[in-house]
């Protein structure tokens, strides 16, 4: 009986651990504001090709973040937020699942409560990605489509998450997507 009870304890242990752990960042109902993050998308289509405008992946659109309070009369700047980071992440919405990697850049705004901010210039690919997969497929020396697909232009959401911490020390988070198809000399930027 005695080994039954220390054997449920270690569970409930392990578990009450597993869920300390997993509410991190990503967790932030303890905050007194919410980071509410939208976005305004300028084109729809990225065409690789070097006839293309340069500057085309530059006015993919703007984010658009605001903090708002969780409960009437908040004061004070202990609910501001502080957003730190960007992370881009990626979905295929074509049935492929070859995506690029993942990565994370810095940011640094202070958006007060009832107060917004935006920014437009951010990346949605590392500068190397069209060397690499999914992409890498689409260029005329490559055969010019996706394997996966057997289509010429890939199709994905692009993921952009905003993370934050109000002055007062709680995590905040919020995403936001934009649907975008990525081809080779297709008459991009839409």
């Amino acid at each position: 009986m005695n080994t039954i009870r220390k054997r449920f304890s270690v569970a409930v242990l392990a578990l009450a651990v597993m869920f300390m752990g997993c509410s991190g960042e990503l967790t932030n109902n303890a905050a007194p504001v919410e980071l509410i993050v939208t976005n305004t998308q300028n084109i729809q289509i990225i065409d690789f090709s070097e006839n293309d405008d340069p500057d085309c992946e530059d006015d993919i659109g703007t984010i658009n973040m605001q903090v708002i309070a969780k409960r009437t009369g908040l004061t004070g700047t202990m609910g501001s937020v502080r957003v730190t980071r960007y992370r881009v992440s990626y979905q295929r919405t074509d049935g492929g699942t070859l995506v690029p990697a993942p990565f994370v850049r810095p940011l640094d705004t202070l958006i007060g409560v009832g107060e917004s901010s935006g920014f437009s210039r951010f990346l949605v690919l590392e500068p190397d990605a069209i060397f690499q997969a999914p992409f890498a497929a689409l260029l005329p020396q490559n055969g010019g489509r996706d394997p996966q697909t057997g289509r010429p232009i890939v199709k994905m959401d692009v993921i952009v998450e905003i993370f934050g911490e109000t002055l007062g020390g709680d995590n905040v988070y919020d995403s936001t997507r934009f649907p975008l198809d990525f081809c080779f000399d297709c008459g991009g930027c839409d």
